[in-house]
């Protein structure tokens, strides 16, 4: 198949799915044509079957905004039209999904369909924004095919949008043979001291992922055993995350690693995963720490249940409980025992559930069902 993929190209969760997503596709057969206004979150180089499309927007002074969304669907249509594709997959609702309904209408009378993947805040929070409901809902609607990353996600979007159509649920995934865990040489060294554990945050520092938790939890782990802890990412909250570790004395331990792109490497050597959201429609972050052989210790919120079992593979705190979250981080790291146990679990549960060679061939049968639907 002929696919174009639109995703924001930045380190959320929707454009790592997105990125991953047409990768795998791509290895599998596939081309996969990504139109967006940057070169998506872990494309990091050419490859086969793989292309990108730039979105241009024009700056006219009397727009205090450039239209994203017109030129999106204007550059979703040009690329169906010289690509020949198939069919669109679009990642995060707004604007994406209303581009897609754009480039399909321009298109007729042939034939377009797309998909939108609902991945959370799309529809926890900008969906749900008055000003933004009535064209959530529509765009939904008119989906081809609609799926959410979590059971949890499909629940909330049924009752807050009332939506009638079918909405499948397809879950996030990760490439287990590229997480999983280190084996013979690791980066660990350039961290840590051999007496000291490695504790691990991955995020996009948003308000939503509780980064000053993230420092707190950790500071209550360092007053108990030596540790060093790594945060992976960047985001409005880092300048308010790099002032509480000053405030509590870990400058020195609490590393901020920024933007990466072969998070792999880094998660690898960590002996626990931190996690303290106020709200997950499913938990990536943890779920490639699982697949890591790390133990997520995580708050027990929207979509994160299913992907953890509570005491087998990590452990599910309620949100802010920052005190039980240390304590239970501390139970994994001063037991060996525990922490093998758990470290196996959690590999065994990635693999058995969230390896992509389970999840992409949902994507392929629903993309076969659109198609043949028309």
């Amino acid at each position: 198949m002929r696919i174009g993929i639109t995703c924001y190209p930045t380190y959320g969760g929707s454009g790592v799915v997105a990125t991953e997503l047409g990768l795998e596709l791509a290895a599998r057969g596939h081309e996969i044509h990504f139109i967006s206004y940057a070169v998506p979150v872990r494309m990091s180089e050419a490859a086969e079957r793989i292309h990108f499309h730039e979105v241009d927007m024009l700056n006219y002074p009397l727009f205090d905004h450039p239209p994203y969304a017109l030129a999106l669907a204007t550059q979703m249509h040009n690329v169906a039209v010289n690509e020949s594709l198939d069919l669109l997959h679009v990642h995060y609702a707004i604007p994406h999904s209303v581009s897609a309904y754009l480039a399909r209408a321009m298109l007729k009378p042939r034939r377009l369909p797309f998909v939108t993947t609902l991945h959370g805040t799309d529809v926890t929070l900008v969906g749900m924004d008055r000003s933004y409901l009535p064209i959530t809902r529509f765009s939904i609607e008119e989906s081809d095919g609609v799926t959410a990353i979590s059971k949890y996600l499909r629940d909330v979007t049924m009752k807050e949008f009332q939506v009638a159509r079918e909405i499948e649920v397809i879950s996030n995934f990760v490439n287990c043979d590229v997480f999983q865990p280190a084996v013979g040489r690791t980066r660990r060294a350039e961290f840590a001291k051999d007496n000291e554990k490695v504790v691990v945050h991955l995020s996009n520092f948003r308000p939503v992922k509780r980064l000053p938790d993230v420092i707190e939890v950790f500071s209550l782990i360092r007053k108990q055993i030596p540790a060093k802890l790594l945060l992976i990412g960047d985001g409005p909250d880092r300048a308010t995350a790099e002032w509480c570790a000053r405030e509590k004395g870990l400058t020195r331990d609490a590393i901020f690693m920024g933007k990466q792109n072969q998070v792999q490497d880094l998660l690898n050597v960590a002996d626990l995963l931190l996690l303290p959201s106020d709200l997950e429609s499913f938990g990536l972050a943890a779920l490639e720490g699982m697949a890591c052989g790390v133990p997520p210790v995580c708050s027990k919120v929207g979509g994160v249940p299913e992907v953890i079992n509570d005491g087998v593979e990590g452990f599910l705190v309620p949100a802010r409980d920052v005190k039980t979250m240390a304590a239970r981080a501390l139970e994994i790291l001063t037991n060996p025992e525990r922490h093998k146990q758990m470290a196996g679990a959690a590999r065994r549960r990635a693999l058995s559930h969230f390896c992509a060679s389970k999840i992409i061939p949902m994507y392929e049968r629903l993309y076969e069902r659109v198609l043949q639907s028309g």
